[in-house]
């Protein structure tokens, strides 16, 4: 590859690291309003709730990793067995929950919420490879899985607050 530049990358890498650090804050200061709500909510399944957001928490804070990672000056073949050993660490989540899912028989799998996961894990470990391989290709596959794992993350928080059914939904008239 030519030469990493991360001048180049240097605003991207900011921007994606300071947007996962604002919303794992934004993540914590909304649980902890909620997390009463949640709690006296009779039918409401606190753990998955619970679970998810820590999942989120996860994945926000492996972007905020991942944009650090790449801003410390540093040769590319370190910073791509980092980015490869976070992000299949990162993996570890949407396996488990699979396994979990499946072992509990639990309803409907969310596969588009887990396929996008993977995606955003299986991006970054390939930037990490491509790193590695000093292929032109890595700062694309870095910046793209931060950007999945971002939107994944804000769109399960929408989830998480505004569309799971209320717990007295079935006692409010139509």
């Amino acid at each position: 590859m030519a030469d990493f530049q991360p001048e180049l990358w240097h605003d991207v890498f900011v921007m994606m690291g300071s947007a996962a650090a604002a919303l794992v804050g934004l993540l914590f200061v909304v649980m902890s309003l909620y997390f009463h709500a949640i709690r006296a909510a009779p039918d409401y399944d606190l753990g998955a709730t619970i679970h998810a957001a820590r999942n989120n928490t996860y994945h926000l804070l492996t972007v905020m990793v991942t944009a650090a990672l790449i801003l410390i000056p540093q040769a590319a073949l370190p910073l791509g067995a980092e980015l490869a050993v976070l992000h299949l660490f990162g993996l570890r989540l949407p396996v488990l929950f699979t396994y979990t899912h499946f072992f509990r028989n639990r309803g409907g799998f969310p596969f588009a919420m887990i396929t996008t996961i993977v995606t955003g894990y299986g991006l970054g470990a390939a930037s990490g490879a491509a790193f590695i391989l000093r292929s032109g290709w890595a700062p694309y596959l870095a910046a793209t899985s931060c950007i999945i794992l971002v939107v994944r993350s804000v769109l399960t928080a929408w989830m998480l607050m505004f569309e799971r059914p209320h717990p007295n939904a079935r006692d409010r008239p139509a």
